[in-house]
């Protein structure tokens, strides 16, 4: 019996301890993004010089977290270019640090620096509705 409780305190404290781990990510976070992309869609329109050339582009990009239930978060990106908010989910894993994501057309991979700073990897492939392919990373800093 006392090997049980001892078990049961055990598994406590370690989830209480990875509970802890998880940061709270609410705010808005902002950053230029210096994106590879072929084709076009809304944060990167124009007309390509032909579909086998990429283009180069940075815009400044925001990300709004507006909820947090532990590591599910939820809110919306915008950039200079496109202000309509586009939805995105994110998830933190259990180390506190990495967080893997998606919004309507792509996905993210982020590391969060410190508190207030954050990089994000973002991708989409050309199955997305805008058909483009985009690639590129990009430090953000929380806004205080």
């Amino acid at each position: 019996m006392r090997l049980v409780v001892l078990a049961l305190a055990l598994l406590f404290a370690v989830t209480s301890a990875q509970a802890q781990t998880v940061p709270d990510l609410k705010g808005t976070w902002t950053g230029k993004a210096r994106n590879l992309i072929f084709g076009a869609n809304h944060h990167h329109p124009g007309t390509p010089a032909d579909a086998s050339t990429p283009r180069i582009r940075e815009i400044e990009i925001t990300y709004v977290i507006t909820g947090q239930d532990g590591p599910l978060i939820w809110g919306h990106v915008v950039s200079n270019v496109a202000q309509t908010p586009e939805p995105m989910a994110w998830s933190v894993a259990s180390d506190g640090k990495t967080i893997i994501g998606a919004d309507t057309d792509g996905y993210y991979h982020m590391t969060l620096a410190s508190a207030d700073r954050l990089e994000v990897c973002y991708a989409h492939n050309g199955l997305s509705p805008s058909k483009s392919i985009v690639v590129g990373c990009a430090p953000l800093s929380r806004k205080k």
